[in-house]
C-alpha cells in the first residue's frame, strides 16, 4: 500500500485495510495475515485516542507521516499494533485487531503455544501482534517500504456486503462510536464482548459498557 492511500481519515482507510496483508520478516522467518478486524481512532476529536490530549514522547508516531507503524505496550503484558493515518502532523491512527494467518503457520503457531486453533492464532490485537513477532522496537516502521521487515500489502478488496460494524472495544470513553470494522464470517474475528455476552459478528448499536483486553482478544 502506498503513502497516499493511507494519509486520509482513519474511517476511510479502517475499511480499505480490510482484505490487506500485514507480512513480518524476521531471523525466525516469515509470517503474514490477512487484515480481518480494526477499529478507528483520531486524534483532538476522539476522547478514546492516545492522542485527545496532545503530542507525547509515547504517541509522536500518531502524528505521521502516515503507512507508520504505532505499537503500544497495555495492561503490562500485550502489544497492540495501529497504522497511523492522516497527512502529517495530525493525529490518527487504525488499530489491527484481528487476521488469518495466510503464511507461516508453524512459526505462528510456536509464537502462540497456547492457542489450540489456527482460526485463533490472530484473533485479537495481541495475537496478531504476537504471531507478527512485532514489540515495541518495531514503533515507527515504515510499513510502505517493500524493504522494511513489517510490510503492508493490498491483498484482496473485501466487497461492501460483507463489512460489519459496531463499538470499540476496550476503551471507557466514546463507546457509542461504531468505529470497528471487521470481515462478515471470518472465523478469526475476535470476541465482543457486552455485560460478558456478544460476538463481534452479531453486535453493531452502541454498548453502555466495553469489555477488557485479554489475552485472548
Amino acid at each position: 500500500m502506498t503513502r497516499s492511500e493511507l494519509a486520509r481519515d482513519p474511517l476511510r482507510v479502517a475499511r480499505f485495510l480490510l482484505g490487506g496483508e500485514l507480512w513480518s520478516t524476521s531471523p525466525e522467518g516469515e509470517v503474514g495475515v490477512r487484515l480481518v478486524e480494526v477499529e478507528a481512532y483520531r486524534g483532538g476529536d476522539d476522547p478514546a485516542s492516545h492522542c485527545y490530549r496532545g503530542r507525547t514522547a509515547r504517541n509522536s508516531v500518531m502524528f505521521g507521516p502516515a503507512g507508520h507503524l504505532y505499537v503500544y505496550f497495555v495492561y503490562g503484558m500485550h502489544f497492540c499494533v495501529n497504522v497511523v493515518c492522516l497527512e502529517d502532523g495530525v493525529p490518527g491512527a487504525v488499530l489491527l485487531r484481528a487476521g488469518e494467518v495466510l503464511s507461516g503457520l508453524p512459526l505462528a503457531r510456536a509464537r502462540r503455544p497456547a492457542v489450540r486453533k489456527d482460526t485463533a492464532l490472530a484473533s485479537g490485537p495481541a495475537r496478531l501482534a504476537g504471531v507478527l513477532g512485532i514489540t515495541r522496537e518495531h514503533n515507527g516502521t515504515d510499513l510502505t517500504d517493500p524493504g522494511s521487515p513489517i510490510r503492508l500489502l493490498r491483498g484482496s478488496e473485501v466487497d461492501e456486503d460483507d463489512i460489519r460494524s459496531g463499538p470499540r472495544v476496550g476503551v471507557s470513553t466514546a463507546t457509542e462510536l461504531p468505529w470497528r470494522s471487521w470481515v462478515h464470517g471470518s472465523p478469526a474475528v475476535s470476541s465482543y464482548r457486552r455485560g460478558g455476552r456478544g460476538r463481534a459478528g452479531t453486535t453493531t448499536g452502541s454498548a453502555t459498557g466495553v469489555g477488557r483486553l485479554t489475552e485472548g482478544e
